[in-house]
């Protein structure tokens, strides 16, 4: 066995391409997309500027048998008031001996930059994967989030490593259509607080008029939840160029005050992780036609971002969320919708989804090692 840091060409084809040689013929998993993954070891990175990372495999021979990332979020640790790495893209065999090289690497990194802490699995920031699949290894990842093998939790606990926090998924299901008492209620709140909806000729419109505003309201409800970092510039326009190409403004929903700023958003995309199975993320003219039909004519909906102003949260404004989110799931043709990742502990989220047929049917952890223990001894089988 040997750890290697990425460098050359064919070690960051190896990096990126080992997943999709991991789970090959698994109907569940979902690649990222393939020119995303490369990007990773660009100089002009769009994190480059809040971060500073490392990306280690380890091959058995000539082949990679497992790969991490350990990452410095600096304005992480400095909004949190923490001395810690994250990690990510945490794949392998099951092999105990191949993860104890991959996270030792990335503890001794952290600990060569005077950190006290490695977590994981954290993305760069919370618009990345996130999370440990631990429950729901039967069901199809959606595009935003990763899967992985069950055994994965088992090397890393193996490790040292203990939950720090969980995070819970549900499929929502609307069997008896929209409430109207609901809708009743949700355009009394409207009336009464003086809102309404913002509107756009189309999606590149929508942007144009609300990104920036968006972006403001989004940092401020996300402010207080676990590990998010602010939005750089560079962030900012990743996101608008990602959302311009799978927002349909059929399935956004943003308030807006009388002077025009939202106090409330809801964006659902339509779920395109089966359009980009097959070709490995790779973005092939075959793709593009999958990729445009699941957005044109979706069957499942992914929840990517909710939030509403602090001082509207009081106001019944999370009914009128409820109340659309009832629209979209009535919709011909749509199965359900996917509520991606909700912090078990964020209660007011938790309880929106009491008001659907639903099941929760995924969980994922971040866990927490201390450097402060001796460092794992690598297993020798």
């Amino acid at each position: 066995m040997e750890l290697r840091e990425v460098k050359t060409k064919k070690e960051i084809r190896d990096f990126v391409n080992f997943p999709l040689r991991l789970y090959k013929g698994n109907p569940y998993f979902v690649p990222c997309f393939y020119a995303d993954e490369l990007a990773l070891f660009r100089d002009d990175y769009l994190y480059r500027d809040q971060a500073d990372y490392v990306c280690y495999s380890v091959y058995d021979g000539k082949k990679i048998v497992g790969r991490i990332v350990g990452i410095l979020q600096k304005v992480s640790n400095e909004k949190w008031k923490q001395k810690r790495v994250r990690f990510n893209r945490f794949d392998c065999i099951d092999d105990q001996e191949v993860a104890d090289m991959l996270l030792n690497a990335v503890e001794d990194w952290a600990r060569s930059l005077g950190m006290d802490e490695v977590v994981g699995p954290l993305g760069f920031s919370d618009m990345e994967r996130e999370g440990l699949l631990i429950e729901g290894f039967d069901y199809l990842s959606t595009f935003e989030e990763q899967y992985n093998y069950s055994y994965y939790q088992r090397l890393i606990e193996n490790h040292g490593y203990a939950k720090e926090v969980d995070w819970l998924e549900r499929r929502l299901f609307l069997k008896n259509g929209p409430s109207e008492r609901l809708a009743r209620f949700s355009d009394r709140i409207m009336e009464r607080n003086h809102l309404h909806f913002a509107t756009a000729k189309n999606t590149k419109d929508f942007l144009k008029k609300y990104g920036d505003k968006f972006f403001d309201l989004c940092e401020k409800t996300y402010e207080p939840l676990y590990m998010t970092v602010p939005f750089s510039d560079n962030i900012k326009k990743s996101l608008m160029k990602s959302f311009q190409l799978i927002i349909d403004l059929r399935f956004v929903a943003m308030i807006l005050d009388e002077q025009e700023n939202p106090v409330c958003f809801g964006l659902v995309f339509p779920s395109i992780g089966k359009a980009i199975q097959k070709s490995g993320g790779r973005m092939t003219p075959a793709t593009l036609v999958r990729l445009l039909h699941a957005i044109k004519h979706p069957r499942v909906l992914d929840f990517a971002l909710i939030g509403v102003d602090p001082a509207y949260v009081n106001r019944g404004i999370p009914a009128v969320l409820l109340s659309k989110t009832q629209e979209y799931l009535s919709r011909a043709h749509i199965e359900f919708a996917e509520t991606n990742l909700n912090l078990e502990t964020n209660q007011s989220v938790m309880n929106l989804w009491k008001n659907f047929d639903n099941i929760q049917h995924k969980r994922r952890r971040s866990f927490l090692r201390s450097l402060n223990e001796a460092p794992k001894e690598e297993t020798n089988e």
